[in-house]
Formats: C-alpha cells, sequence, structure tokens
C-alpha cells in the first residue's frame, strides 16, 4: 500500500464522543470509521488487522477438528421461540425487521438455535458425532449503552463455536481442548501473557462457565486471583461457596480490571432438547445431543488490543495482526529511489509513506498508525549505505544495512 495512492488519511482529532484513547486512534489513523453509536466501517488498514485475528483463530480451531460454515444473519423466528428467546421480554438485545409479505425475522445476536435447527439435517446416529462447526460472522446486539469504540458495539464480528457430542463426557474432554487452543490463539495475537482463563457464572447453562480476561486498565471487568494465577475468577462469582470450591481465601486474591476477550460453555441440552436435535445410539435408544458454545469477538479483540498497547504517540500493534509488517518512509531523491526498489520487492508487506510531506509528518503518522517496524531510507543514510531501522514498541533505533532487512 502507498500511503500517495490511498483514500486513507489520517486525522488530527477523533469523532467528539469517542473517549477510549485506542477508539481514538482507531479513527484518526484510518483503521475505522464511525457511521454512528456502536456501529463502524472497517476501513483497508482496519479489515487488514480483522483477516490476520481471523485467519489466528482459525488455525489453532481447525487444527482441532473444527469445519467453517457461514449462517444467515437474518432468522426465522420459529426455533427461537422453541426455546423461548424470541420474546423480546425474555431477550432484549434483538434487532427485528419485517417482512414486505408479511410477518417478522430477527437479526442473529448469536447463533444456539439456527445452528442446533440446523444439525438436525445431519445428525441422526452417533456415528454422525461428534460434530464441531464454528463462523466468523456479523452480529447485531441492540445494547443500550455502546461505548470503548469497537469493544462493544451494536453491530459486531463474532467467532462462535458450537460442539454436538454424544455424551458428556465426549463434550468435556473437547471442551478442554477449547481451552487449550484459546490460550494458543491469545499468544500469536500477542495477548497471551496477560490473559488468563476466568472462573465466572455458568446462568443457566453450568455452574460455571469459563472467560478468557485480558488485564487492561480500560476493562469493564473485575478479576480476583491468587499470588501465582491459578486461581482466577469474575467478580459476580466471588462468593464464599465458589471461594470453597475453588480451594482459596478471599484475603489471598488480588483484583484488577480486565477485558473479556472470549467465553465457553457448556450448555448440556438446553437447545439440543427444546428443538429435537436427537440421535440413535449404539444400541438403538434415542438419545438428546449434548452441546457447548465457545465465543471470541473478534472486533472486540481489536478494540482491546488497540486499548492496551496504545502509548502517547499512538496505536502499538502485535507483529502476529499488524496490517503490514513494515512502515518504510523514504527522505530525498536517493532515499526514495533506494525505497522503491525495496517496496517493489516486498509490496504485500510494506506500508509505503511515499508522499511529498515533510519528515516529521511521516514520523508522526507511523507512530499513530502503529506498525511494528519504521524503516527510513534518506539521502543521508544512503551516503553510508544503511538505514534507520525503529521499534515501533520500545522506541529502540539503529542503523543497519539494507541487506540485513528481514521480512
Amino acid at each position: 500500500m502507498r500511503l500517495s495512492q490511498t483514500f486513507i488519511k489520517t486525522l488530527r482529532t477523533a469523532p467528539k464522543d469517542e473517549t477510549a484513547r485506542g477508539a481514538q486512534y482507531l479513527s484518526r489513523a484510518g483503521f475505522v470509521h464511525k457511521e454512528l453509536a456502536g456501529v463502524y466501517d472497517y476501513l483497508p488498514l482496519g479489515l487488514k488487522v480483522l483477516e490476520n485475528i481471523k485467519n489466528i483463530i482459525r488455525k489453532e480451531l481447525n487444527r482441532i477438528g473444527c469445519e467453517e460454515v457461514l449462517m444467515s444473519s437474518l432468522q426465522n423466528p420459529e426455533p427461537w421461540s422453541k426455546t423461548d428467546r424470541w420474546d423480546i421480554e425474555k431477550m432484549d438485545v434483538w434487532f427485528r425487521t419485517e417482512l414486505a409479505a408479511g410477518g417478522e425475522l430477527g437479526l442473529a445476536p448469536t447463533h444456539e438455535e439456527p445452528f442446533t435447527n440446523m444439525m438436525r439435517s445431519y445428525i441422526s446416529s452417533y456415528k454422525d458425532l461428534p460434530v464441531y462447526a464454528y463462523q466468523i460472522q456479523t452480529k447485531f446486539r441492540n445494547e443500550l449503552r455502546a461505548k470503548s469504540g469497537i469493544m462493544r458495539t451494536r453491530e459486531f464480528i463474532m467467532k462462535d463455536l458450537y460442539s454436538f457430542s454424544a455424551t458428556k463426557e465426549d463434550h468435556d474432554e473437547f471442551y478442554h481442548q477449547v481451552e487449550k487452543a484459546y490460550m494458543k490463539i491469545y499468544q500469536e495475537l500477542g495477548i497471551g501473557e496477560d490473559t488468563f482463563e476466568t472462573f465466572a457464572s455458568g446462568g443457566v447453562f453450568s455452574k460455571y462457565s469459563h472467560e478468557f480476561q485480558t488485564l487492561t486498565e480500560v476493562g469493564e471487568d473485575t478479576i480476583w486471583f491468587n499470588e501465582d494465577k491459578s486461581v482466577v475468577l469474575n467478580e459476580e462469582v466471588l462468593n464464599d461457596e465458589v471461594l470453597n470450591d475453588l480451594g482459596v481465601k478471599r484475603s489471598e486474591l488480588t483484583s484488577a480490571k480486565a477485558a473479556e476477550v472470549g467465553n465457553i460453555f457448556t450448555l448440556g441440552e438446553k437447545y439440543s432438547a427444546p428443538l429435537g436435535l436427537v440421535f440413535n445410539d449404539k444400541d438403538g435408544q434415542r438419545r438428546v445431543v449434548t452441546m457447548g458454545c465457545y465465543g471470541i469477538g473478534v472486533s472486540r479483540v481489536m478494540g482491546v488490543i488497540a486499548e492496551k498497547f496504545a502509548d502517547e504517540k499512538g496505536l502499538v500493534w502485535p507483529k502476529n495482526i499488524a496490517p503490514f509488517k513494515i512502515h518504510l518512509i523514504s527522505i530525498g531523491k536517493a532515499g526514495k529511489e533506494q525505497a522503491e526498489k525495496l517496496y517493489k520487492q516486498h509490496a504485500s508487506e510494506i506500508l509505503f509513506d511515499d508522499r511529498d510531506i515533510r519528515p516529521g509528518e511521516k514520523f508522526a503518522d507511523a507512530d499513530l498508525i502503529g506498525i511494528p517496524t519504521r524503516v527510513v531510507i534518506s539521502d543521508k543514510t544512503l551516503a553510508k549505505n544503511e538505514i534507520e531501522v525503529t521499534d515501533r514498541k520500545t522506541g529502540q533505533t539503529n542503523l543497519q544495512k539494507i541487506s540485513s532487512l528481514t521480512f
């Protein structure tokens, strides 16, 4: 990408109602465009980050035997009525729309019902199980308050995985595989060291569920943990019963702010029973399928990372999800000629600032955009057959030979 040829422009000010620092930078750096409260467009740089996050998720889920599909966002009321979740008094986040020919449809806030209903066509015998199916898709939730930029929105991108197993034992085995896969995902996203599997409320599904919480001062949740972080729990389940279950005392726990970046639930027969998802076991007996669900808010993760690593100059992207590996800046005639050669050799991995503007403006935009490595090729450095390489995270700069630059 050449900055001289893209419609993206960095902005000196963010939308007036954008209060979170990372959200301000995402707008100013040209990653997102705000349509209205809780609704964002993803521009070329932002889309690249999203796709990098998706691909990391895909790799780990495919590795444990999951299959990707793409479900419809428009929702038939029938399966939702069977589980008593179509009633807007029971689930108040619905967006609804009326058909011109009559009748009503919903915009999916989640996909337990349609996935379960669909599987009735493909699961009838124990030989058809297990099934692990996921999608990465836009969801819609009529949130009362949308805030913190893309961390909490009314339209967002989510990875939702659903497991269908013959027994609870089979389900539990896969559940533990997902736990491990999630931690690998967060490691690759660059937040693994500060992300913890956390005991949370299981709601109507089970005694506990598990969240994955990333430590950050802008987080909406409070988590409690012991010294070695072997026990971490959400404040919502901080009570004597849970402490006894986990074998810890409240005096042993410390609190911190965190943002949820994923969750996993044991659903059991909550959806499969009312929707009639059953199978014949080895003895020919009809049994209800055991289910689980596993979510990661892709756009939310992007927002959490933007908030967590931003500094006073702008965004700081981890290497695995940055839109480009190198932000290339040319200064002077000879510098631009050499930069052009480097860009042509590695165009897919370089954001090239070839604009005819002052060097200071280029440096400020590079800091704002936050690509991990900045390379400056100038007439001055070329005179010594060198280039200037700066690490965005540490700010450390060194001179090195062009031939030593790695991609």
